[in-house]
């Protein structure tokens, strides 16, 4: 039966894939068929994601994405893609007047720079084939919305907005699709691990028309949407995945 969804034959890179929507990403696009190329820091959490992928030819390439020398590596173990998934990020809350130019750099770094540089260097390598799609993972956090101390954070994710489309438009004689999916709040160990306390989380919950915050599933299924072949005329495209709370 015909599935426009199915990513059979696709190779995918998925970068922050050892826990939250990164891992989630990469367990959804193999049991779709994909073959798909796993990375991240911690190497240990990045061979759990790997011990649960269904399917086969699945590879595991460890790297810190700030790292030159873990990049080069990195590239030298890539198979051509057809697909990448540029997830991996952090969010530090801070409020502006007390952020020094040292942190912002570095959330800049991590959430603008890494995927700019590693996707500038799969391209000039020709890593990555025509009909391909590059999907970031943004945030409502900057062009949509904002929160105290979130300031440094949404610029960073608004420059991957901005980034995106500027890219659809360069690589769409490629036939290379550009897109970003920008979640709300999503239930993940980071927020679990957060000082907020579950009081403070289950009032904040109540903000979002639909009840809840999102899942993991819910911004995969999207990326997944966006790396298959359902969404062949859909590029430069920042799609909203908040649950309705950006309409309150």
């Amino acid at each position: 039966m015909f599935n426009p969804y199915s990513l059979s034959g696709k190779t995918i890179l998925i970068t922050g894939a050892s826990s939250g929507i990164g891992k989630t990403t990469a367990i959804e696009c193999a049991k779709l068929g994909a073959q798909v190329v796993i990375t991240g820091r911690d190497l240990t959490r990045l061979r759990e994601t790997y011990n649960i992928l269904e399917g086969n030819g699945h590879l595991l390439l460890q790297a810190d994405l700030t790292n030159n020398k873990d990049i080069d590596a990195l590239l030298i173990g890539l198979p051509q893609l057809s697909g990448l998934v540029c997830n991996a990020g952090i969010f530090n809350p801070k409020l502006y007047s007390f952020t020094s130019i040292e942190e912002a750099e570095q959330v800049f770094k991590i959430n603008f720079f890494s995927p700019f540089d590693l996707l500038r260097r799969i391209l000039k390598q020709k890593k990555i084939e025509r009909n391909s799609s590059i999907v970031f993972v943004s945030s409502i956090a900057g062009n949509t919305i904002t929160s105290l101390g979130s300031s440094v954070y949404g610029a960073s994710k608004s420059a991957l907005n901005g980034l995106s489309k500027a890219l659809a438009l360069e690589l769409a004689p490629k036939q290379i699709r550009v897109n970003t999916v920008m979640p709300g709040m999503i239930e993940t160990p980071i927020l679990a691990g957060s000082s907020i306390s579950n009081d403070e989380l289950e009032e904040d919950r109540k903000r979002y028309p639909l009840g809840r915050y999102g899942q993991t599933q819910d911004v995969a299924y999207a990326i997944i949407y966006l790396l298959s072949n359902a969404s062949s005329w859909v590029t430069g495209t920042n799609i909203l995945l908040d649950g309705g709370f950006t309409l309150t």
